[in-house]
């Protein structure tokens, strides 16, 4: 967790329209296209960029450096970062780290992901997975369905162990999808801009009790990226510094995750607790304090569990929560205002700066129609099994 010894701004964002596979440029042009986005939006020439981190899941070594030459040949440090689904917020997580310390005044995090059509699979066969051990668990615990992708059986189990002990309705889960399209459709970045009813996302194909297809996050390609810098460069460059990272944590797992025989402590429930509750505590804050949330909705029982993780609801109230929309516009907290995973689309190494984007623009007031009006605190939630969490927390200085 970082204490925050000196603040870290975030002067510029950018990304690209997410798309289906198939669809997107090459990484290389994606991931410039991007950064040269985030630069132009910080007013900042990529010569004084100091260092790079750069995500991605499903690429080669150095693909970091393929995408960020194409702002040019600087010669400066680039950091290749893979951390599953969290990637591109351990890139950031690592950006403001270098800024914090004073190693460098300013950093570029940028993250990409070219990704093929159906489930994810792992890249090689003739060595341990470093999802065995959380595989292993799974199957002792709930089996394991040949057929189905794997990590809709982690993030199903964890929604059927949620339901076994507060008895709440599978279309409960539904709503979050019917929410997800219904912000969506207000953003031109994401992939999924058509909004659905419960009814429709109920009717799909079953991909695991209790989801259906439409509450599955799709395989997406996209690229995002932030620059950040220490206020004295700020003020030097006469950049705009009005939003500040005011705390920030990375936890990965404990031994919950393995011995207690739930699934959702095997998809992170504890990682995401311990590491919101070190940032609200560095801030100073409590999660009644928070204007909007960007969390981690690869499928719709993690959005479900994630809400009580971060404290947004009190545990066993996450169903009335939903039903009683305290999770969008009018309600208690505007929760993925991008549409989020499910319906703006996760390409891995991007989701995190993606998040970041979003919140960024949310504080400046330039999210137009997803505006949430007044917001001043934004918190960012970033999960990857495997696994890491990083929790930060956004403020309008």
């Amino acid at each position: 967790m970082s204490q925050m010894r000196r603040p870290v701004h975030v002067v510029g964002v950018g990304m690209i329209p997410f798309t289906k596979p198939g669809a997107s440029e090459p990484y290389t042009v994606m991931g410039a296209r991007a950064a040269q986005a985030a630069l132009a939006d910080a007013g900042v020439d990529y010569a004084e960029v100091q260092q790079a981190y750069v995500g991605y899941v499903y690429g080669d070594s150095t693909a970091g450096q393929a995408a960020i030459y194409g702002l040019g040949l600087s010669g400066i440090p680039v950091f290749n970062v893979n951390n599953n689904c969290s990637t591109g917020s351990s890139a950031l997580f690592l950006a403001r780290q270098a800024v914090e310390s004073g190693m460098v005044e300013c950093a570029i995090a940028l993250g990409f992901e070219q990704m093929v059509p159906g489930a994810l699979k792992g890249a090689y066969d003739d060595r341990p997975s470093p999802m065995a051990r959380f595989a292993d668990v799974m199957t002792e615990h709930q089996g394991f369905e040949a057929g189905v992708p794997r990590a809709a059986q982690f993030f199903g189990g964890a929604g059927r162990d949620y339901m076994a002990q507060y008895g709440i309705r599978a279309d409960t889960f539904g709503r979050i999808s019917v929410k997800a399209r219904q912000h969506a459709a207000r953003n031109p970045l994401a992939v999924f801009r058509q909004t659905l009813t419960l009814d429709e996302v109920m009717a799909a194909p079953t991909v695991f009790e209790p989801m259906t297809r439409f509450q599955c996050c799709p395989p997406t390609c996209g690229a995002a990226a932030a620059v950040v810098c220490s206020a004295e460069f700020a003020k030097k460059h006469e950049l705009d510094a009005s939003v500040v990272i005011a705390a920030q944590a990375m936890t990965t797992d404990t031994p919950s995750t393995f011995e207690t025989g739930d699934m959702r402590k095997v998809v992170g429930y504890d990682m995401t607790a311990a590491a919101a509750r070190q940032v609200y505590e560095a801030a100073g804050i409590g999660p009644e304090d928070l204007d909007v949330v960007e969390l981690h909705d690869c499928f719709t029982a993690n959005e479900l569990i994630t809400y009580e993780a971060l404290g947004l609801t009190p545990e066993g109230t996450a169903e009335r929560f939903i039903v009683e929309g305290d999770n969008t516009y009018g309600g208690r907290i505007v929760t993925n205002p991008s549409g989020g995973l499910l319906s703006k689309g996760h390409p891995l190494g991007a989701t995190g700066l993606a998040q970041c984007a979003e919140l960024v623009w949310q504080l400046r007031g330039q999210a137009e129609q997803r505006q949430v009006e007044g917001a001043r605190l934004a918190l960012q939630h970033n999960l990857g099994l495997g696994g890491a969490c990083v929790v930060t927390l956004y403020a309008k200085a």
